[in-house]
């Protein structure tokens, strides 16, 4: 163990209850899509049940590892993939025992890829705070990955093996994007394409299960759990989408990092994928900037403002919204209420919070 870890696990002897101790349980940060009235209650009232599970989830014996595993869970979140099981599970018996399970097993293996890519991405910060890799060392965040993921594994034994095998399928699908966002499009290979079946992987994935287990462990009907995952996949996909935007549009930050982050990174996102395909005159700067990660401030700052009058973020966005609609359309399979209208509003969000 590094000494700044050792240190920290000297700290966490003392005890995890001030670890654990606030006035409430965090909020999704996506509320404003969210119902009003007796839905927007029981939702609210049944994420808290999840936050309240999660902190029970990454709880161990040892002091040191419940900090460590809780280290990201504590920095807040969106808890987006939970509070789409939850949604999901209104179509069916919401109160049914496996949907707040599955709803934590879902937000405990989205914590767990996100110790893993900052380590492989070398990250400093996740959600405004330092990442587990940059505190404690990559050994430490890997292997408070793995008991995330063990901790949810446990919790699968329970919901029957059909969950286990579709928990399963879901993560082979987060491992083999990963692998292919690392290699990067093969040669021949549209790197558009590329990187668009790598957000079905690694994020559609994820929250189509999330769909899928609110809505089956609620006893909904199978057609419905079918078009709810369909529809998982799809919103998911625009779901990063509309953070690859927001990375370029936002302003001072209001999306939780800095600014063309992407582009300091290197990491060629959508539109500037879009702007490398292309053979438009006017981006030709643009194309030689985001060719490579763009550390020096001025040619920051000039990126950043050729990508948000660029006709390649133009494209990026109706790509977006095209996603978005292939979400809403799936909607139709499903009863007229709150739930439909709920996810509808989903839609509208993922493209308006980057417009």
């Amino acid at each position: 163990m590094t000494g700044n870890a050792a240190a920290a696990a000297h700290d966490a002897t003392e005890g995890t209850t001030q670890l654990w101790h606030r006035t409430a349980p965090p909020a999704s940060t996506i509320g404003p899509w969210l119902p009003d009235g007796e839905l927007g209650d029981a939702l609210s009232d049944a994420l808290g049940v999840v936050e309240s599970a999660l902190e029970s989830a990454v709880t161990s014996e040892h002091a040191f590892v419940t900090e460590a595993a809780g280290h990201l869970m504590l920095a807040g979140g969106k808890r987006f993939r939970p509070l789409l099981t939850l949604l999901a599970a209104q179509l069916g018996d919401p109160h049914a025992p496996g949907v707040v399970p599955a709803a934590v097993v879902v937000e405990l293996t989205h914590l767990a890829t996100l110790y893993h890519d900052d380590v492989m991405d070398e990250a400093d910060l996740r959600r405004g705070a330092p990442s587990a890799n940059s505190r404690w060392g990559n050994s430490i965040a890997i292997l408070a990955g793995d008991f995330l993921f063990a901790r949810a594994s446990d919790l699968l034994a329970d919901l029957g093996p059909e969950a286990v095998r579709i928990q399963a399928r879901t993560f082979e699908r987060l491992v083999t994007g990963q692998i292919r966002e690392t290699v990067g499009a093969t040669p021949g290979e549209d790197p558009v394409a590329h990187y668009l079946a790598v957000l079905g992987d690694k994020t559609g994935s994820l929250v189509a299960t999330s769909a899928r287990f609110g809505a089956s462990f609620a006893g909904a009907p199978a057609a419905l759990v079918e078009e709810l995952t369909a529809f998982g996949e799809d919103v998911g996909i625009a779901f990063q989408l509309s953070d690859d935007l927001l990375d370029i549009v936002s302003q001072g930050g209001t999306s939780g990092k800095a600014p063309g982050t992407d582009l300091r990174e290197g990491i060629a996102t959508l539109p500037a994928l879009l702007a490398l395909a292309g053979t438009d005159p006017a981006e030709a700067r643009l194309r030689e900037l985001v060719a490579r990660p763009v550390t020096d401030d001025a040619e920051h700052a000039e990126a950043l403002a050729l990508l948000r009058g660029s006709a390649s973020l133009a494209r990026a966005t109706r790509m977006l919204e095209e996603y978005a609609g292939r979400a809403r359309a799936r909607l139709t399979a499903l009863p007229d209420g709150e739930v439909r209208d709920a996810l509808s509003a989903l839609c509208d969000y993922v493209v308006t919070r980057s417009s």
